[in-house]
């Protein structure tokens, strides 16, 4: 080997080198963001928090892939809460002030993110919760938006008002309501009775049932002895699986429609139903009917894009709550991006937040409102052959 080659063969390494070193120091020397998340990934509500933290999962791996946000490798701790109120407190206090989290998504449901709303405002931390009752972001006592916190599920509000446009123009007067005794439940009976006589809609029976019931046939036997035209269940978990067999099972089918809440939206809810929830009416988010959706919708491109990703990578169909952890993700992605890991710029960069094309909506936030969804974010949906379907 010449001298000149060895010279050339050690320059030429040396280049290759510094090139290698200045690219990974380039990466290197940026600082990680980090975010924390709580979910019931286990538990009662396992059927919520799997499908989230899967989906927090995925995309990190995916923004990590494309050079992290603005070349800083993003990190989501994730913790579960198993659906028990205290270990969220816990789980919470300790991304806040042992791991020095930057934002807080979830929890992954209504009555635990209640729980600990106060720890954002305490902390002044930005948290965005993928559960949907109103109280979330809004102090009942007060009627003020809580300033640190966000929701990206779309309210009861929204939901209850999306039914109830449907049924009026089907003709639909009088309804029976039947609610689970949770932050969820609770909400969504607050709403129902709130906006049914703005829609010519009189309840004629109301009725509950805990969170751990599993017989529901008392307060249907009562409803059916009503001239109801259709019946509202209000609730997650088996419990809505419970309601839909025992409608078809007492005849109230033959009777009344059946409309569940959008808490109904797992295709593994149909499936559980065995066939009883054939008919079932409930609003959407758009997410769980991608390949329903025109071309020309915003959202449908992003939508199908995930569904794709999801089931790669899980070898299951994605649910409507693992979008509400990709939206929740990406809009604290997308404040980072612009205003860096200050806690304080985040949470305003998302409270003004506009034409955030989501999973469950186009986003437009405001100081005063801290879900940024209309009725437009849900679709009206019917349970055919086993699927959703778009309903007329």
């Amino acid at each position: 080997m010449s001298k000149n080659f060895r010279n050339g063969l050690f320059i030429a390494a040396a280049a290759l080198f510094s090139v290698l070193l200045i690219a990974v120091n380039g990466y290197s020397k940026k600082s990680t963001y980090v975010l924390g998340a709580d979910f019931s990934i286990s538990g009662r509500a396992s059927f919520l928090g799997d499908p989230e933290a899967k989906t927090v999962r995925l995309l990190v791996s995916e923004i990590n892939e494309k050079g992290g946000i603005n070349g800083h490798p993003l990190k989501v701790i994730i913790y579960d809460d198993e659906g028990n109120t205290t270990k969220a407190r816990l789980n919470v206090e300790r991304l806040i002030k042992r791991d020095h989290v930057i934002a807080v998504l979830g929890p992954s449901l209504s009555g635990i993110s209640l729980a600990v709303v106060d720890l954002a405002k305490r902390y002044k931390i930005p948290l965005v919760s993928a559960a949907a009752s109103d109280r979330i972001i809004i102090n009942p006592k007060t009627g003020k938006t809580r300033k640190w916190v966000f929701k990206t599920p779309q309210s009861n509000a929204l939901a209850a008002k999306k039914i109830f446009g449907f049924m009026k123009k089907r003709g639909i007067t009088r309804i029976a309501i039947i609610t689970i005794t949770t932050g969820f439940g609770a909400s969504g009976r607050t709403q129902l009775i709130k906006y049914a006589p703005e829609f010519g809609i009189k309840i004629i029976a109301d009725e509950k049932y805990g969170p751990k019931d599993t017989d529901m046939s008392v307060q249907l036997t009562k409803i059916k002895g009503t001239n109801a035209q259709a019946l509202v269940n209000w609730s997650i978990g088996p419990s809505q699986v419970i309601v839909t067999r025992q409608w078809k099972q007492l005849g109230l089918s033959k009777q009344m429609l059946l409309f569940q809440s959008h808490g109904f939206g797992d295709r593994r809810n149909i499936k559980l139903s065995g066939g009883a929830a054939e008919g079932v009416y409930l609003p959407l988010g758009k997410v769980n009917i991608g390949k329903l959706l025109p071309a020309s919708d915003p959202q449908k491109k992003p939508i199908m894009a995930y569904i794709r990703n999801y089931e790669k990578r899980y070898h299951k169909p994605i649910s409507s709550f693992g979008g509400h952890a990709y939206d929740a993700l990406m809009l604290v992605v997308h404040a980072l991006k612009a205003v860096g890991p200050n806690k304080a710029k985040i949470r305003s960069y998302i409270e003004h937040t506009k034409n955030y094309v989501g999973m469950h909506g186009i986003f437009n936030f405001s100081p005063t409102d801290h879900n940024g969804l209309t009725e437009a974010a849900f679709v009206m949906v019917v349970v055919k052959n086993g699927d959703w379907a778009i309903a007329k």
